[in-house]
């Protein structure tokens, strides 16, 4: 999980690095963009094939492509072999957190496997913090192969705990098959969508003719995606686990909470640029609070959760301060001192950080072993789709505010500047942007509040499986 959690952030300090090294600045978000196409189309993938073969084969093929990506990054001499590169370690990346949660699984009962998701938070804290401290350091100091010539020791580390410790595992795999058209069907339909979210308001307007027919080109995938899960002997993804009270809520309010984190993680720097008059290196800094609070939210809920007979309570408490702070946000973005500000920024993201365990733990308590990959990696992937169109729609809200003339060439660390001396008010725009934010916990909410809230279990097996299996 460290290898795919620390290569989201440290690549994005070093970016502007790589840019002048390689001589090309126009191709340079596709560096993030291809490896967020690979890794999210993948995701279900591993976990369905994790439920036929086993949890450590499959991860030491994800661990292997990783790597193997990583060195085609570090060695690439052009910007297009950089991002062809990226693909494929997105191909390898997109495994490895769904299926570190689920090996956690095989081993642990539901009530004590939320202490894990607290490690597994801090591994997120701490990548978020020294990510990008570590990006622009390697790429300043040394060269910007290095943030990739990184991945290679720590993941070697991770082939060998894989292939000897993992050889424990108890095995919950039953035969399936690996419907292959659905699983066509759903890598090009979120691809087709991605690159929508991704090109849409940036590089094209929502409205031009490749966006929209980007966009009907994913509508029509998913209907053909939908009608193979219906038609299908096996489909990818079972419909009892899509229909399933737990699974359908807690997904959605995963979706839509963790959404809410990654867009304004990726969009309060602008606001604290443009409205509190920091550099990029210290808005970067005064993000601290923000991504620690939700690292200080999962590690407490984890301990807390075996403890609680109403475990929902926590997310309930946490999403409504969190809706609650972001209203406030809405309502005063200019006028609050910054001390303020950044307290209720940590307060806002504590009160999501509970959303991660407890949906983690509630899904894979509801279903069988054997559909244990299948759920995680859906769990997953639809968190990574939620926090593309959280932060497309905040993209939009923030983009829409430009002149029309002003919106090619847009780069993270110009859009605060163009907002400027565009004539926009910064502070009305991202009383949108919060208010938005405020719209999507409500509904992590109300989906939190639907979910079921059934029993932990003690065991690892459901107590029905494990009499049949003696039996």
């Amino acid at each position: 999980m460290l290898l795919a959690a620390l290569d989201q952030t440290i690549v994005a300090t070093a970016m502007p690095t790589i840019g002048h090294s390689l001589g090309d600045f126009e191709d340079l978000p596709w560096i993030v963009t291809t490896y967020l196409l690979a890794s999210t189309a993948v995701t279900p993938l591993y976990g369905k094939v994790s439920d036929i073969v086993g949890r450590r084969i499959t991860l030491l093929v994800a661990i292997t492509v990783f790597i193997v990506g990583s060195i085609a990054c570090a060695l690439a001499p052009t910007m297009l072999a950089l991002i062809l590169a990226r693909a494929l370690q997105g191909l390898g990346g997109g495994g490895l957190i769904s299926l570190a949660q689920t090996v956690v699984a095989d081993v642990v009962s539901p009530r004590e496997r939320a202490r894990y998701q607290g490690l597994f938070a801090g591994v997120f804290g701490t990548s978020s913090i020294a990510g990008p401290v570590l990006g622009g350091l390697m790429a300043e100091k040394l060269h910007w192969s290095a943030i990739f010539w990184i991945n290679l020791p720590l993941g070697l580390i991770a082939v060998a705990m894989t292939a000897s410790l993992l050889k424990k595992l108890p095995r919950h795999e039953k035969p399936h098959r690996l419907d292959l058209l659905g699983a066509g069907l759903m890598t090009l339909a979120t691809v087709a969508l991605l690159l929508a979210l991704s090109l849409g308001g940036h590089q094209y307007p929502w409205g031009s003719p490749r966006i929209l027919g980007l966009v009907g080109l994913s509508a029509v995938l998913w209907g053909a995606f939908i009608w193979r899960l219906r038609t299908a002997p096996e489909p990818l993804i079972p419909i009892e686990i899509l229909r399933n009270p737990v699974v359908s809520h807690a997904t959605v309010a995963a979706c839509f909470a963790m959404g809410v984190f990654i867009g304004l993680s990726i969009y309060t720097p602008i606001f604290l640029q443009g409205v509190y008059g920091l550099s990029a290196s210290q808005s970067g800094l005064a993000l601290i609070p923000l991504m620690a609070g939700t690292t200080i939210g999962a590690t407490t809920a984890s301990r807390l959760m075996p403890r609680l007979q109403h475990y929902k309570r926590i997310p309930l408490i946490g999403l409504s301060i969190s809706a609650a702070v972001l209203a406030i946000l809405a309502v005063w973005p200019h006028t609050l001192p910054f001390v303020a500000l950044e307290a209720l920024l940590a307060l806002a993201t504590i009160g999501i950080g509970p959303v991660l365990p407890v949906t983690t733990v509630s899904i894979q308590n509801a279903v069988l072993p054997h559909q244990m990959g299948t759920a995680t990696g859906v769990m997953s992937f639809f968190r990574s789709l939620g926090g593309a169109l959280v932060v497309a729609a905040f993209g939009a809200i923030v983009m829409g505010s430009l002149p029309p003339d002003r919106t090619t060439g847009v780069t993270m660390e110009n859009l605060a500047a163009l907002l400027a001396t565009g004539g926009s008010d910064i502070g009305l725009v991202f009383r949108l942007v919060f208010g938005a934010a405020t719209a999507g916990i409500l509904v992590g909410l109300f989906h939190i509040a639907r979910m079921e809230e059934r029993p932990l279990r003690n065991t690892v097996q459901p107590a029905a499986e494990k009499a049949a299996g003696n039996e």
